[in-house]
């Protein structure tokens, strides 16, 4: 880890300059500047009240966790495609995840594969045409900007009957898919 180049970055964070840090602290600008630069080290004394002044403190500053991705690209997404559908899991491993949301494009006159019964939850919302859910033996019809909910007690699958495609977002917590 490389402290000055740590103290620089959160002192810009917080809108300081060198001699505003170095005033917080009582101590000189030219102190500031040579810690930045990794040109001296200060006492533990020293690091505790510069950390204060910059609105944090030594465990913050030297937890090294990596920041956890919340926002995936395109690019990231895992497609799976066949004759009758695509899907993307649009958060890349989402299987070790609590939920698995996924974009689905349901070809014209087909279906996705049969779910069996399992514990959890799904939800659904239907970004572009229509499809049929088919939970047990009902069957729902689900249109452009609604959705569905339910426990996936029974087997259960989307149809589409029409001659364009569908397309949806589709969320199984736990993962299913």
């Amino acid at each position: 880890m490389v402290i000055g180049e740590k103290i620089r970055d959160l002192r810009l964070a917080n809108d300081l300059t060198q001699e505003e840090l170095a005033d917080r602290c009582e101590l000189s600008k030219g102190y500031i500047s040579q810690l930045e630069n990794d040109l001296t080290s200060p006492s533990i004394a020293t690091l505790i009240d510069i950390l204060s002044a910059l609105g944090t403190n030594l465990k913050e500053f030297f937890n090294e966790t990596e920041e956890e991705k919340v926002v995936f690209s395109p690019e990231e997404f895992i497609e799976k495609e066949n004759e009758w559908y695509k899907l993307s899991w649009i958060v890349p491993n989402s299987q070790k995840n609590a939920m698995e949301p996924i974009h689905l494009v349901l070809n014209p006159n087909s279906a996705t594969d049969e779910d069996y019964a399992h514990e959890g939850e799904e939800f659904g919302f239907v970004l572009k045409g229509q499809v049929i859910l088919v939970l047990g033996k009902k069957r729902h019809l689900v249109k452009t900007g609604e959705s569905f909910y339910f426990t996936p007690s029974k087997t259960h699958y989307l149809i589409n009957k029409s001659n364009t495609k569908a397309e949806l977002i589709w969320v199984s917590c736990p993962p299913n898919f």
